[in-house]
């Protein structure tokens, strides 16, 4: 598949800070496991685990409600956007 912008005909790739792993701390490690990760692959995980558990608000699909888990990650709020959830996320894992 060529790159549409370069013309070089190569495909776009990852890039590397998201391949890198990661080490999800206590509290994540609770939804995505303890092993190292990359952010790809914690993001994932994340996701899987709210659809799992039906955590999308049915109204407004960009908010996640909270389940314990979740509420412990998420500093003790009971609802984020899909934005927000992002940022919270990034507080609780090493590199």
């Amino acid at each position: 598949m060529a790159d549409a912008k370069s013309g070089t005909g190569k495909a776009k790739a990852t890039p590397a800070v998201l391949m890198i792993p990661v080490t999800p701390d206590e509290l994540l490690a609770k939804v995505v496991g303890a092993t190292p990760l990359s952010r790809s692959e914690v993001t994932k995980k994340l996701w899987d685990y709210i659809k799992a558990k039906n955590l999308q608000d049915p109204k407004n699909r960009r908010m996640i409600n909270a389940d314990d888990a979740l509420k412990a990650v998420f500093g003790g709020k009971l609802q984020v956007s899909m934005f927000e959830m992002t940022s919270l996320v990034n507080k609780h894992i090493k590199a």
